[in-house]
């Protein structure tokens, strides 16, 4: 079938039986980040030309869902959750143990494999940064962030992210 080898074609273009038939064969994996984090990381990448990372999150604001980077539009426009039944879900801050699990079972030895990854360091380390870079955000930033990331946060386990609130 042609359309199942075009390379620009996107997943949503085909019909439910097509997806099926393509993906049931794969593992799929989604490896998702809290929103939050995203942004901030995107921001100290210096992906934005903005000053202060206030004037940066106004700039993905009026960029808005269609015209915004990769880096920072919501996950589920993304890696649609809805289209794809993903077999895992991996979430950043818990990667050596849940690619842990992974490795093992797809019958790999997991721990000659895996980087030294020190999760609770890098969560303690994105807690002090949300802390700080939340603080510059007018209310009416934070309110229109979790509106923005509302798909991304009922979809996925943020309970934690500074934009659940």
């Amino acid at each position: 079938h042609r359309r199942l080898r075009a390379r620009e074609t996107r997943l949503s273009e085909f019909n439910q039986t097509e997806r099926k038939a393509m993906l049931g064969s794969y593992t799929k994996v989604l490896f998702v980040r809290d929103p939050f984090h995203r942004l901030i990381a995107t921001f100290l990448q210096g992906m934005g030309i903005s000053p202060s990372f206030s004037s940066f999150v106004q700039e993905v604001l009026d960029s808005g869902m269609h015209n915004g980077s990769m880096a920072w539009k919501p996950l589920v426009s993304l890696c649609r959750p809805c289209l794809i039944q993903y077999d895992y879900v991996v979430m950043f801050g818990f990667l050596r143990q849940e690619l842990g699990h992974l490795l093992r079972r797809a019958g790999l030895p997991a721990g000659s494999l895996l980087p030294e990854l020190t999760d609770s360091q890098v969560q303690w380390t994105y807690r002090w940064l949300s802390e700080q870079m939340f603080s510059e955000l007018s209310a009416q930033q934070k309110k229109q962030l979790s509106h923005f990331y509302r798909w991304d946060l009922a979809a996925f386990p943020f309970s934690s992210s500074f934009l659940s609130d």
